[in-house]
């Protein structure tokens, strides 16, 4: 009787819960319906991925450009800093104009090519409609939007390499006409030969972030336009070397860091995807090789200069570690720790040496940048055979020889036409009393006296 008792109270209980039961169910079965359908398909997820990749690291490149403007601040004379400034603001402005209005699609022509493989197409940069309206936009890549504003920071630096070799002499207008045709001519068209599918890509010329594409693109119109130029007043007297200390070597040593962290931007976006475990390890594995090539060059270089002066110079290891940036930035993945390492100490050495060979040529580079930028960047493009077996020996050094020629000729050109025509020098008078108040009428330090 009990039993029977304890029977019926069991199923009054499961009665009663049996429509619970389904109410839950149907329940987690609408909550799984709403999450597949606000959950994007795996291809839209990598679109997502990428797009984010690119803004990112795009802004970490941009704060480059507070970087070369410290750096360069602080290795002029007090006297000159306001220039720089208002140098390293104006041509980034500039690029970033001549970048939408010519640049982009020069560099990226896709089909559109005016010359197949040699040039690209002249239009304007265009982005995607509003919230992705009305268009069947390709989401397996990245925006637009977030591709075009990365790539721009890459044409920005290439401008900002210039700025500091020609530093304390030349007029800021005829520096900023030449700035427009490097950012909107110069820089796109050769990128276009790697970056865009032209016919050194073609070749198989490797160059993953631009020790060429970029930085000795720099380095050549630097050491072009420091020829045509000439060293400042009294650099060079009775054949030596007088040395013009820079005004603020704790703007300099700023500066340094600023590029440093910005450089990890700059490399690691360079992977170009981010949607998938592989290619979020490289970007990670790109990182730390970044890291360490630039400590690599700044060991290397404190070293030397300790070895052959006698006392460390710190805008030696300063220039060392950019220059061990700059030396893996042509192929940051491949490398181990302990190869990148070596790279970017070969580059520091390479800064050291090269920086006494200007001076007896009486090459005059502010900053350093022809030695970190251009022999560097020509080093750097050489030693991806040593990690990437993909690489040619003879495809590397053919594409840096037709980069060169490339860009020191259509520099040269510019130059010259800028010389005949505005004039690049501002006169001895000027040059004397510093181009802050000759040239802009303002100084970066007033209260101070002037040095």
């Amino acid at each position: 009787m009990q039993t029977k008792t304890w029977m019926k109270l069991g199923l009054a209980a499961a009665l009663l819960a049996a429509p619970s039961l389904g109410m839950a169910q149907e329940a987690a079965a609408a909550a799984a319906e709403a999450e597949a359908e606000t959950t994007p398909p795996m291809a839209d997820i990598g679109y997502i991925f990428t797009t984010f990749m690119f803004l990112v690291t795009g802004f970490l490149v941009m704060f480059m450009a507070a970087g070369f403007s410290m750096l360069e601040a602080g290795l002029v004379r007090q006297k000159n800093v306001t220039m720089q400034l208002m140098k390293n603001v104006s041509l980034f402005a500039f690029a970033a104009v001549m970048y939408y209005l010519v640049g982009y699609n020069l560099m990226y022509p896709g089909d559109g090519w005016t010359m197949d493989g040699m040039l690209g197409a002249f239009s304007f940069a265009s982005l995607e409609p509003v919230g992705l309206a009305e268009t069947e936009t390709d989401l397996t890549y990245a925006s637009v939007g977030s591709d075009f504003f990365f790539q721009l920071m890459f044409c920005a630096t290439t401008a900002s390499i210039v700025s500091g070799t020609l530093a304390e002499r030349i007029k800021l207008w005829p520096f900023l006409v030449f700035i427009i045709i490097l950012t909107g001519f110069i820089y796109p068209i050769q990128a276009s030969w790697k970056w865009g599918g032209g016919f050194l890509d073609q070749a198989g010329f490797l160059d993953f972030a631009g020790s060429t594409v970029v930085h000795s693109v720099g380095g050549w119109a630097a050491l072009t336009g420091a020829i045509i130029l000439g060293p400042r007043l009294g650099r060079y007297v009775d054949g030596r070397v007088v040395p013009f200390p820079g005004s603020n070597l704790t703007l300099a040593t700023l500066g340094t860091f600023i590029l440093w962290l910005g450089w990890f931007g700059f490399n690691g976006g360079s992977q170009l995807y981010m949607d998938t475990a592989g290619n979020v390890a490289d970007i990670s594995r790109i990182f730390a090789n970044t890291n360490t090539a630039a400590a690599g060059g700044a060991i290397a270089a404190l070293i030397l200069t300790q070895i052959l002066y006698k006392k460390p110079d710190l805008t030696m290891v300063l220039n060392g570690a950019l220059a061990g940036l700059v030396s893996i930035t042509a192929e940051p993945l491949t490398p181990g720790l302990g190869s990148a390492t070596i790279i970017g100490a070969i580059g520091g050495i390479l800064v050291v040496l090269a920086v006494p060979m200007l001076d007896k040529l009486k090459i005059d580079d502010v900053v350093g940048a022809i030695p970190v930028h251009l022999v560097c960047g020509i080093w750097g493009t050489i030693a991806v055979v040593f990690t990437n077996a993909d690489a040619s020996l003879g495809t590397q050094l053919y594409s840096i020889v037709v980069v060169g020629i490339f860009v020191v000729v259509v520099s040269a050109v510019v130059w010259f036409i800028l010389k005949a025509i505005m004039g690049l020098r501002v006169s001895a008078e000027d040059e004397m009393t510093g181009l802050d108040m000759a040239e802009l009428g303002m100084e970066a330090y007033p209260e101070f006296a002037k040095g």
